[in-house]
Formats: structure tokens, sequence, C-alpha cells
């Protein structure tokens, strides 16, 4: 049987850098390298691509910037590989499959898959449509209120109008305290903070006004925090529920990363019902932005009431050692090799 060429690409422009390399080793770590070639290709925080070959440790501790050569995605359909630059030399190498390990902008966002597209080399994952609309809070909410999907209230705020006095006021008004600040584009909880009087919102608009022009304000949902990873391109799955028991007040990013306090419990302790309606509205939402492949999305289960209120899609989420993605999938029975394995399979399969 020949071996299919996969091209692993970690790292990226966006905050999430660091978290993308280490999901990118994990995924190199747990592919069948007797069915796929693997090439790992990073990209460094300024946007320079190279081709990488050595331990995988030193994508994970960032030490493979050393020992790369510059290599580029050709944007070419007829050549379908990557053009590694030696000196005054270009080869071409082909390219069967690419998994795309980088999460946030210019990776999760729809850019990269573009790219992808033109090339027309398979990939896995959602589409251009799914991962832009995905990316961006504010256009999930309207696509989510269109499913009639459950949702938080929200007002959509753009950086320009932070300093005017209605912003404000518009915003107490339908939203109230304790609320939520996010950039509508950004991942892993990076500029999100939570406000309970005015001088924290406004502060709160100004930190997520570093990340985006567009913030969105949603109003806070006390209770239980829950993922469920979804799975599939026209059949799709939904695997079992997991719980966020967040260390601090909120699961932000350093809640989620680095502190060990934080913990998570697979598979959530939950009524039937409850895990049944949580995975069947994680399918509608993936079904409604044109999602490929895979994606986890996020739920609040509010307290009082046992409501189930959608919170984000991730379309690519971690596959780090402490991400949900992987682990939901292992307690419902598919082991992370396989699971690999199927996403690759899926990628061959809608391209």
């Amino acid at each position: 049987m020949n071996k299919k060429t996969v091209v692993v690409l970690f790292g990226g422009q966006s905050s999430e850098h660091e978290v993308s390399r280490i999901s990118a080793s994990t995924i190199i770590s747990n592919i069948n390298q007797e069915k796929y070639y693997v090439i790992p290709v990073g990209i460094t925080k300024d946007g320079k691509w190279m081709i990488y070959n050595g331990p995988v440790e030193n994508i994970k501790n960032g030490e493979w910037e050393k020992f790369g050569t510059p290599a580029i995605i050709s944007p070419d359909a007829s050549q379908k590989g990557i053009l590694k630059i030696v000196g005054s030399k270009v080869k071409l190498i082909p390219v069967d499959v690419i998994f795309p390990v980088l999460h946030g902008l210019h990776g999760e966002d729809g850019t990269v898959q573009g790219l992808f597209e033109l090339a027309q080399i398979p990939y896995v994952g959602c589409g251009v449509l799914a991962s832009s609309v995905s990316m961006d809070k504010v256009y999930t909410k309207i696509v989510a209120k269109n499913a009639k999907v459950n949702q938080a209230n929200y007002v959509h705020i753009s950086s320009a109008d932070i300093g005017k006095k209605v912003t404000v006021s518009r915003t107490e008004k339908k939203i109230g305290y304790p609320c939520f600040i996010k950039p509508s584009n950004a991942g892993s909880s990076v500029g999100i903070t939570k406000a309970h009087n005015k001088e924290e919102l406004v502060e709160g608009l100004k930190l997520a006004a570093l990340y985006d022009r567009k913030i969105l304000v949603e109003e806070n949902i006390t209770g239980r925090e829950l993922e469920c990873a979804v799975f599939g391109n026209g059949d799709v799955s939904a695997s079992s529920v997991g719980e966020i028991l967040a260390a601090a007040e909120f699961y932000d990013y350093d809640a989620k990363y680095n502190n060990a306090e934080s913990k998570t419990v697979i598979p959530a302790q939950l009524d039937e019902k409850i895990i049944k309606e949580i995975q069947k509205t994680a399918i509608k939402v993936f079904k409604a932005v044109d999602g490929s492949g895979l994606a986890r999305v996020d739920f609040f289960l509010e307290d009082g009431t046992n409501r189930v209120v959608f919170n984000e899609l991730n379309t690519l989420p971690g596959f780090t050692s402490i991400s949900m993605y992987p682990k939901l999938w292992e307690d419902s029975g598919k082991p992370i090799e396989k699971l690999i394995e199927e996403l690759i399979e899926l990628a061959f399969e809608i391209h």
C-alpha cells in the first residue's frame, strides 16, 4: 500500500500559536506512520513558513524554528504540493492531504482554507464558509438565532463606538451586569473579560478592541459549562458530553492552560434527556454553519431552569493532552489514533 503524504500545518500568527504547536505535536505523535508520510510545516509568529524535519519535542517547545527550511504551500492547482526553497533552488513536494492545526486568526477563520481550495488539496476540517462564520462570534450568533437555537442575549459593538455614552447605556439596558465582553474574532478566551459594573465594562471594551474591531457583549448565564464534540460530513455524529470545572471565575486562557486546578469531567453527570438535547443541538448548529469534519460545541446548563444554552462552536478545537475534543471521542469509543485517521478519511471524502 502506497503511503499518503499528509502535511501537518501548525503555529501561525494568532494569539494561540503556542497551543497550536502542542496540538500539532500530539497529532504527529499519534498519526499512523505506516499509512501516512508526515511532513510538519510550521508558521512563525511573524508569518514565515518553514518545513521541519526533526524531533517532535522541538515543535512543542518552539525550538523547531532553528532547524526549519523555507517552504510554502503552492496555490497552483496543477502542482498540488509544497514548494521547498533552498537558496536559489525550489523543489516541489507533492501533497495528498493537509491537516491544519492552526487555532484562531489566519488558521481557523477560513483564510488558510481558501489557500487549500485554490491549491485543490484535500484538507481536514471545515471549509471556508463554516470556518469564517464560526470564528466570528457575532455572525455565529446570527446563524444560531436563525436556526432557533437557545443562546445568551447579546449586543454587537464596533470599536469605533466604545467612547460613546450611548454604547454603555444601551449595553446596560439590554444586557445588565454581570456581562461578558469578547472580541468577535479570537480564541482560547483571549481578550475576554467579565464586567460587574460600568467601569469594568468600559475597560473590558478597550481590551477587546485590541484584538478586534467587532466586540460582542453577552449576558451572564450562571450554570454548568458543558462541551460536545461533533464528527462527520453529511452524516454527523456527536460524542458524549463533558463538563468544565474552571479554577477561575470563568474559563479564560490562564484557567484553561496554566491553572492546574481547572478540571474536566468526562462524561458529565447529566440526565439522559439533557445529554440528548445537547447532542442534538450540537449537530444542529454544526449543520447550520455548513460544518464538515470536526468541531467542538460549547454550552451552558442554566442553574434553576436546566435550560441548555448554546455558547460557541470551535471548528479547529485543541488536540493537547487536556483538550476536550479528543478526550470526548476517546470516552465515546474512538481513541485518538483512530480519530485522526478517520478525520483524514473525511477530508478525502468531502474533497
